[in-house]
Formats: structure tokens, C-alpha cells, sequence
């Protein structure tokens, strides 16, 4: 039975034989842009039960039902690592979501820092940018998008046994030794496009559970320390080994 190359995520329960109702949005999607009709196969999955080949029984213009035929990848879960970061403007701040999904994060946490150039966070649309970068790049997971919150409050109730890897922009002039990274859970801090302010950096440096990450000898932007981090992880210590 060939993959279908359509890919839905939806907020259902999937197994052999479930019948899942398609939504407006979904109905235009498959039915409008994609053209598929009564018959058709698509894969759906949901975040828990893995990638199920579904068959279109009802196409309408405004809803539809799908039946779960077959599993066609198992559940895969990332590993434990969480991406922090400052907002920036609202199309790199997508991309981060999108490549962080793509690159394989459990969750997104934005933070609000002192010189954090937007103050805009829409989690619904971030949320959605992870859904459609799930649905592209074949995972069968969606990170939890978090709301927006100062990073004095994060930092206040850091969970016990995770660690923080901040990447410290000073490191790009040999100021300091860098982290090394090490397996279990984890977190990845970058900060705004301004920096973070003294009185953070003073913070973060006095905390026991923060470790400061090099991320090569230029400054980067924040986008491009995002991936690089969670690239860095990953290759070390994460599922791309």
C-alpha cells in the first residue's frame, strides 16, 4: 500500500478503524488546495499515536471523515530539550519554531528580556507554524508552544535535574571556558538581538544549573544561534548520534 504524500495533523485519537471527523479548515485543505476526493489516502497523526494511513470516506465543502487503515510510522518521540529564546521580528521569529521542529525540540519556551526587540507573541500562530513544520518534515511529535514570560520568572522555577545551556555571546572572544555538553534533560537559552543586559548576564553566570555554551568565534545572529545550538546538542549528546 503506498504512503499517502498528504500529511494532516489532527487533535483525534488514531487506531485501526477510527473514524476522524475533518473540521473546516482540514476539509478545505484536503478537498480545495489539494484536490483529493472520496477514496483518497492521507496520513494523520496527532502527537501520541504515531503516522496512520487514513482513507477519505465523506469529502464536503466544509467537513469531511477520514478512517485509520493502517499505522505507517510508530510514535517517535524528541529528545528532552527545551529551546529558549527571545521573540525577534514575527518571520525569523517563525523560522525559529519551524527549524527548532524540523531539528527536533520537545518544547518552545519564549522569554521576555530586557533588550528583546518585539514584544508580539502570538502563541496560536507559533503554534500552528510548529504543526505545519511537523506535517512537512514527517515527525510524529509537535513541541509544546509556550506562553511568553520574563526570564527572571523561568528562571524562578526551574525544574530540579535540568540543565540550562546559555549561549554566551562573550565566548565568541575567549573571555571564558565553554560548556561541555552533557546527556539527560536539557535547555537551550539564546537571547535578543540586543543581547542580554548586565544585570541578566550576572544573573545567569550565578546560577548552578547554567552552563555557558560557545557557539564559534563570530556573534550570531538569533536565528542562526538557535540552530546552531540545538544542532550542536543533538549531534552531541541527541538523537543524531
Amino acid at each position: 500500500m503506498e504512503k499517502p504524500k498528504v500529511r494532516l495533523y489532527v487533535d483525534q485519537p488514531l487506531g485501526a478503524g477510527q473514524a476522524v471527523a475533518l473540521g473546516a479548515e482540514a476539509a478545505n485543505y484536503l478537498f480545495n488546495v489539494m484536490r483529493l476526493g472520496k477514496g483518497a489516502g492521507v496520513a494523520l497523526f496527532n502527537g501520541r499515536d504515531g503516522e496512520w494511513r487514513a482513507e477519505v470516506a465523506e469529502a464536503g465543502k466544509r467537513q469531511g471523515i477520514a478512517i485509520c487503515q493502517a499505522q505507517t510510522a510508530p510514535q517517535v518521540m524528541p529528545p528532552d530539550l527545551w529551546l529558549m529564546f527571545a521573540p525577534v521580528k514575527k518571520e525569523r521569529t517563525a523560522f525559529i519554531v519551524e527549524k527548532a521542529v524540523e531539528l527536533g525540540v520537545a518544547r518552545l519556551v519564549p522569554v521576555a528580556t530586557r533588550h528583546m526587540n518585539s514584544e508580539r507573541w502570538r502563541g496560536d500562530k507559533q503554534t500552528a507554524h510548529a504543526i505545519e513544520a511537523a506535517e512537512q518534515c514527517g515527525a510524529t511529535f509537535v513541541p509544546e508552544v509556550g506562553d511568553l514570560q520574563p526570564l527572571d520568572r523561568v528562571l524562578a522555577g526551574w525544574p530540579e535535574g535540568r540543565v540550562l545551556y546559555w549561549a554566551d555571546e562573550s565566548l565568541a572572544q575567549g573571555s571564558s571556558m565553554p560548556a561541555a555538553l552533557v546527556a539527560g534533560p536539557a535547555a537551550i537559552l539564546i537571547g535578543p538581538e540586543g543581547g542580554f543586559s548586565d544585570e541578566e548576564k550576572t544573573r545567569l553566570r550565578a546560577l548552578p544549573f547554567v552552563r555557558p555554551l560557545s557557539l564559534g568565534p563570530r556573534i550570531l545572529r538569533a536565528e542562526t544561534a538557535a540552530l546552531a545550538a540545538v544542532v550542536m546538542w543533538q549531534t552531541a549528546v541527541g538523537d543524531w548520534r
